[in-house]
C-alpha cells in the first residue's frame, strides 16, 4: 500500500510539473526559432535590392564601399544594408560587431526592423556582451511600432521574468497584441499564459490591452 501511495504522489506530482516544464522550454525554443526571423529586410528600393544582390555575388563589388558611403551620412537604407550584408556574411566576414554598429544606428533613427535586431543581437550576445535589460528597451521600441514578433519576444521576457520583473499580465498583454497583429506564436503563448493565470489576472490582462491599443502601442 505504501508503495502504491508513493507511485500515486509521484504521478500527481509528475502531472502538475511536466506541462510547466514544456511550457517552459517550448518559449526557450520559440524564441531560438524567432531568431530565424531577425534578419527579416526593410523594404529597399530596386537600386539597393540590385546592389545587394551584386554583394552576394562578388565580394570585389563596388556597391559595399558605395553603401558605407551613404551610411555614414545617415542614409537609413544604407545602414540597414550593411548590418544584414555583415550579420549574415553577405560578400563579406560575418561581422556581429559590425551590425551591431549599423543596426544601432538605424535603431535611432527609429527603424523598427532595426529595434528588432538590436533585440535579437543583446538577447543572443551577437557582437555585444549578452543584455536581457538592453533587449527589452529596443523589442519595447520595436513593439510600440506594431512590429509583431518584437510584441512576441517582449511577452516572452515579461513571462521569463529575464531583463524585466515577472509580469503575466504585460506577458499576456503583448502576446495578445502580437497574436493580433498576425504573428501565430504570440496566440500559442497567450494559451498558454491563460492557462497560468487566474480570471482577474486575466481581465487586468485585456484591459491593459484595450488601453494599450488606444494608445497605439506607445507607454505601454
Amino acid at each position: 500500500m505504501l508503495f502504491v501511495f508513493k507511485r500515486s504522489v509521484a504521478l500527481q506530482i509528475s502531472n502538475l510539473v511536466y506541462p510547466y516544464v514544456m511550457r517552459k522550454l517550448f518559449i526557450y525554443l520559440s524564441f531560438a526559432m524567432c531568431f530565424a526571423f531577425g534578419s527579416q529586410g526593410p523594404a529597399w528600393s530596386a537600386e539597393t535590392q540590385t546592389a545587394y544582390a551584386a554583394q552576394e555575388k562578388d565580394k570585389n563589388s563596388p556597391a559595399l564601399e558605395e553603401q558605407i558611403s551613404l551610411a555614414e551620412q545617415g542614409n537609413l537604407e544604407a545602414q540597414i544594408y550593411l548590418a544584414s550584408a555583415y550579420r549574415q556574411g553577405n560578400g563579406v566576414a560575418q561581422d556581429y560587431k559590425t551590425a551591431v554598429k549599423w543596426f544601432t544606428r538605424a535603431a535611432e533613427q527609429g527603424h523598427a526592423v532595426a529595434q528588432y535586431n538590436l533585440g535579437i543581437m543583446h538577447s543572443f550576445g551577437l557582437g555585444v556582451v549578452p543584455d536581457y535589460k538592453a533587449s527589452v528597451k529596443w523589442y519595447t521600441r520595436a513593439a510600440e511600432q506594431g512590429n509583431p514578433i518584437a510584441q512576441y519576444n517582449l511577452a516572452r521576457l515579461y513571462y521569463l521574468g529575464q531583463g524585466v520583473k515577472e509580469n503575466l499580465a504585460y506577458a499576456h498583454m503583448w502576446a495578445n497584441h502580437a497574436s493580433s497583429n498576425g504573428f501565430e506564436m504570440g496566440e500559442e503563448l497567450k494559451g498558454l499564459l491563460t492557462e497560468l493565470m487566474s480570471p482577474s489576472q486575466i481581465e487586468k490582462a485585456q484591459n491593459l490591452a484595450n488601453e494599450c491599443l488606444k494608445k497605439a502601442y506607445q507607454g505601454c
